[in-house]
């Protein structure tokens, strides 16, 4: 049978899998870039979505991940997740039919309604459709090489969301010019180019190869199977972080579109050349995060990549003060490199760390429990921000600074937080805590921040000058580790000469603290 799993795989079936999954990674991210993020936001303003509508359409796929637990059920027990993954991704891929007809047959207020129940039953099959592959990808790709593999995996992904997504945000912008009463058919057309990609991404899919699962079999039942993860303190401990770190996440990242597209009242085009910025600063730092994480752990991975992230988050509090102002822009620009340099370590680590934590053979309950939490706090999270946004629109704290002499008055506004901003400050405390909850997670090989740190400069470095000659390009990646560096490299000059030449001794063979 075509789906039929096999006991043992030959290395060259598992490195031809290896292959096809990587090609499956490329359709998907075409599909997931023309469908999603900023276009699916900006078509859902198009028919006039308010902000709890925005805030609901962020929700759904998390909360859809909800349907994973009930998913272990059906995986279990047919014990061909290539069957099950095929089939839920061709279910939930083609309920983008009806959003792509939607400006062709009903009007803005319709549409909304079909936009949102299409989402709901494409979130579902595709929570079905993760479950298996989750699990599938566990026992398909070698422990040793996780970080590697899908580091590379989602660095060629990213160039391919990079280029699509610049030239998708141009047609919008040209489309919307020459036909200004039509905007809504450009979306349906990237829609329709979205899917054509998700469903050639399925035939890389039939044709993987799929080790025999293995199960358990001391315990029967569903809930049996979800109690186990939280009963192992350690994988408990990783649950709990993981959702704090997702409720804060999706608190104020579902509005970083709406608050460019109108509070600083950006062209699309300008808003995907951000994304492109950030896309671009991942696939710069994929790699040398993959390598960190191989070398050392994920959770060295995460205590590093996730301050950077929430203080890029805490950078959009001082976008505008209240209004567009002369840093406006050169802060986008900052806060979306911070952003992707960031996002590179994160969503490498906190996928991994999971499959990592996770017994053998009970991958599927494990990573099901793991993404119930997930999906609980990303789902409820951007629902509170789309029903609170309006009662924030009324409010407003302002922070000044005043200079008086005898003949003038100076008045600085050091912070403004209006609607978004609020959400933005939330974020940020809430995953200053998160962070503080990583500390109980144990894994394997972790290490201290500062090595983390020295080995990330040296791993983008070498990438860079195979990748340019340019010194100032290499200059430019290596912030904002480089300060970071030197500060470290001060404070061991600060100790005792023995103290000094013993840390010098531990430091000069980096390889000698590899696993």
């Amino acid at each position: 049978m075509v789906f039929e799993a096999k006991e043992n795989l030959t290395d060259e079936e598992v490195q031809h899998g290896l292959k096809l999954v990587i090609k499956d990674g490329l359709a998907t991210q075409a599909m997931v870039t023309l469908t999603g993020g900023i276009f699916l936001v900006a078509f859902a303003l198009q028919l006039g979505a308010s902000n709890t509508i925005i805030g609901l359409l962020a929700a759904i796929p998390p909360l859809a991940e909800l349907l994973q637990m009930p998913a272990i059920y059906i995986v279990e027990r047919v014990r061909r997740r290539r069957l099950v993954v095929v089939a839920a991704s061709l279910a939930a891929r083609l309920c983008w039919i009806p959003i792509i007809l939607i400006p062709f047959f009903l009007s803005p207020e319709q549409g909304i309604f079909v936009l949102i129940l299409s989402i709901a039953f494409y979130s579902s099959f595709s929570a079905v459709s993760h479950c298996g592959w989750n699990s599938w990808m566990r026992d398909l790709i070698p422990q040793d090489r996780l970080g590697a593999f899908f580091s590379h995996r989602l660095t060629l992904s990213t160039a391919v969301a990079l280029v699509i997504s610049l030239v998708a945000g141009f047609f919008i912008d040209s489309w919307e010019a020459v036909f200004p009463d039509l905007a809504a058919y450009g979306y349906s057309l990237l829609f329709l180019l979205g899917l054509i990609a998700g469903l050639i991404g399925i035939t890389f899919l039939v044709r993987t190869p799929e080790p025999r699962m293995v199960v358990e079999e001391e315990e029967d039942g569903l809930f049996a199977a979800i109690r186990k993860p939280f009963a192992d303190l350690n994988f408990r401990n990783l649950v709990i972080f993981l959702g704090s770190w997702n409720f804060a996440v999706n608190l104020a990242s579902p509005f970083f579109t709406v608050y460019m597209l109108q509070r600083i009242g950006l062209d699309i085009s300008l808003v995907v050349a951000l994304s492109v910025l950030s896309q671009v600063m991942n696939i710069i730092f994929y790699r040398s995060w993959g390598r960190v994480s191989d070398r050392f752990s994920n959770k060295s991975v995460l205590a590093v990549s996730g301050p950077l992230f929430m203080l890029a988050i805490f950078a959009w509090m001082f976008v505008t003060l209240p209004d567009v102002y002369v840093l406006t822009y050169p802060l986008l620009i900052l806060i979306h490199i911070l952003m992707g340099i960031s996002l590179a370590g994160v969503s490498l680590a906190s996928g991994n760390i999971g499959l990592k934590l996770a017994p053998k053979g009970q991958a599927t309950s494990y990573l099901a429990a793991s993404t119930f939490a997930n999906s609980v706090a990303a789902g409820v999270a951007p629902i509170l921000g789309g029903l609170f946004v309006d009662f924030f629109a009324e409010r407003e704290l302002i922070w000044t600074l005043i200079w008086k002499d005898p003949v003038r008055e100076l008045v600085f506004v050091t912070l403004d937080l209006q609607q978004w901003e609020f959400f933005f400050l939330f974020a940020f405390l809430l995953g200053l805590y998160s962070l503080h909850r990583l500390a109980a997670v144990q894994e394997e090989g972790e290490a201290m921040e500062q090595e983390v740190v020295n080995e990330l400069i040296a791993g983008v470095r070498r990438d860079m000058q195979n990748f340019s000659p340019a010194g100032g390009l290499r200059d430019m990646v290596k912030f904002p580790f480089s300060s970071i560096r030197n500060l470290q490299k001060r404070r061991r000059q600060e100790p005792p000469e023995e103290e000094t030449a013993e840390e010098g001794e531990g430091a000069e063979s980096p390889d000698s603290r590899r696993p």
